[in-house]
């Protein structure tokens, strides 16, 4: 890996003459070897006209030959683990055990997706069979399903290499919804942008299918990033980042000649709400179990618990002073990138700063020549503070947390009324708790995509029911989610078809169920024919 690298387009290297950048060692600043070039426009131009090529064909393939392909590229990452937990620690920091483990569920949601699109029942065929006979009117025979959008671009995740990057859920959900792929490698992790990009070029050949489906372009900076969404021929974004990163976009893709979406997951504090009973029965438990969620990858999560709301007194002296113990003893961590920690660092000192916002615990100093080394830090306030000054409630990014005392039932629920959006809100009670609280749940099921119940938000499980969205500034359309099956309908679009002869719909709304999937006929969900379903009707 001594020559510099160039961008995969299609199943040709980019072209020369890019800006240079490496990766940065965050453990120890050093540089790593091999350079990167940036992709020039040429390049971009390339890689999504390749796309749109692609787009023609394998938006038609069955779902057994999309499901092939998906299982083909997880079969790939299993088979570089050992390759990546070389890597992907050099250009992260991340531990071997994070690595193995983000790989496997890397190539578990893409096995989750194969599943999916093999069954095809995702696509939600709907029939409505006509009536000629109907008075005053005729009725026209309407069939709709969920078709694929068009070619995609994927932004890599700072703080997921793999789950959120070149072979993550958007991918992931682009593919298995039938769209190709135009992946913006992350500047901090370009080495393992690359040896999973070779992976899913190699499925693309093994599977034949069409040289535009995927191609993964190096980006120094933000100008490569910028074009790609204003590209005519991408129909959609998916993006995990900063809020500042994922407004850009939105507004780089509302000010095109066609705007398209952009599925953008900016940010989020996660409040956690403790309530009277559990904070007297599990204080302790509860400390433990909420500096494991706000220290683990160094604070690095999405759903790190950022905000923690609970009754004022002797209960949560005694957690605060047990959570303090435990912040207090928190070795320093290395943050992903220079810039994460200089941010970090900036916040920490602004929040310091602050009047009535009290630094309760302080983690164990950096190392000399620790790199992007951090110390995590817990602060605490209460609630007539905190609602009087906005800026606690935004996100820090990194290994702390706010607590916030409540004086009563009235602040805690005004609290909660404030919130913006959010990915997630953990309430820890009792049923008793959770009666006399109950107005708590219905303000926070409007202001978050999943909520907790004695549990903490980081270690997300994926599956078919989860929701990893929430309102705007959480995400840029709280209707969506980046992980679980239900993230394929961001990258596909219901159409219609009126009056069709039957031989000419798309097999799902065919008649006969040649592909024996669950469809709505006539107000009913069935396995069965359309003309069976009638009949029994």
């Amino acid at each position: 890996m001594d020559s510099k690298r160039r961008s995969l387009i299609g199943f040709e290297f980019g072209a020369e003459g890019g800006e240079e950048f490496s990766a940065i060692n965050p453990a120890t600043g050093e540089a790593l070897a091999p350079m990167y070039l940036s992709a020039p426009p040429a390049d971009l131009d390339r890689a999504a006209q390749l796309a749109a090529q692609a787009f023609s064909s394998y938006s038609r393939r069955t779902g057994k030959q999309k499901a092939a392909f998906l299982r083909e590229i997880a079969r790939g990452i299993d088979s570089i683990v050992d390759q990546l937990v070389i890597r992907t620690p050099q250009e992260t920091a991340l531990p071997e055990p994070r690595v193995r483990s983000e790989a496997g569920r890397t190539s578990m949601q893409l096995r989750l997706f194969a599943d999916l699109v093999e069954d095809g029942s995702w696509v939600s065929a709907r029939i409505d069979r006509g009536d000629p006979n109907r008075k005053p009117l005729p009725k026209p025979d309407i069939r709709s399903l969920w078709r694929p959008i068009g070619p995609v671009a994927v932004f890599c995740a700072s703080n997921f290499p793999l789950a959120f990057s070149a072979a993550g859920g958007d991918t992931a959900s682009a593919f298995a919804a039938g769209n190709p792929v135009i992946v913006r490698a992350h500047s901090a992790h370009p080495g393992t942008a690359e040896l999973v990009g070779e992976v899913i070029r190699r499925a693309v050949r093994t599977c034949e299918l069409p040289e535009g489906m995927f191609s993964l372009l190096f980006d120094a900076g933000t100008q490569i990033g910028t074009a790609l969404v204003q590209h005519p021929k991408i129909k959609a974004v998916g993006f995990t980042g900063s809020l500042r990163g994922g407004r850009a976009l939105m507004d780089l893709a509302a000010a095109r000649p066609d705007p398209i979406p952009v599925f953008a997951e900016m940010g989020s504090t996660n409040p956690v709400f403790i309530l009277p009973e559990a904070l007297k029965q599990r204080g302790a438990e509860i400390a433990k179990g909420l500096h494991g969620s706000v220290t683990i990858a160094a604070g690095q999560m999405c759903t790190k618990p950022g905000l923690i709301f609970l009754p004022a007194g002797p209960d949560a002296l005694a957690l605060a002073e047990n959570l303090g113990d435990r912040i207090s003893q928190t070795p320093a961590a290395a943050l992903l990138t220079p810039q994460i920690r200089s941010t970090y660092e900036s916040q920490i000192k602004a929040r310091n700063q602050q009047k009535d916002a009290a630094l309760a615990a302080h983690g164990e100093s950096p190392s000399p020549g620790g790199g992007t080394q951090v110390s995590a830090a817990l602060f605490e306030t209460n609630a007539s503070y905190y609602r009087a000054r906005p800026q606690l409630a935004a996100e820090v990014f990194g290994p702390t947390t706010l607590l916030v005392s409540c004086s009563n039932r009235e602040d805690l629920l005004a609290v909660a009324r404030d919130l913006h959006g959010h990915l997630t809100a953990t309430i820890h009670g009792t049923e008793e708790d959770l009666r006399e609280y109950a107005d708590l749940v219905e303000i926070i099921e409007n202001k978050v995509g999943r909520i907790i119940f004695n549990g903490y938000p980081t270690g997300l499980e994926v599956c078919h029911a989860v929701v990893h969205g929430g309102p705007y500034p959480a995400t840029s359309d709280g209707r969506s989610t980046s992980v679980g099956t239900q993230a394929i309908y961001r990258f596909s679009r219901p159409i219609c078809y009126q009056a069709f002869p039957n031989a000419s719909l798309p097999a799902e709304l065919q008649d006969a169920n040649p592909l024996g999937i669950w469809r709505l006929v006539d107000g009913n969900f069935t396995r069965g024919a359309a003309d069976a379903a009638q009949a029994a009707g």
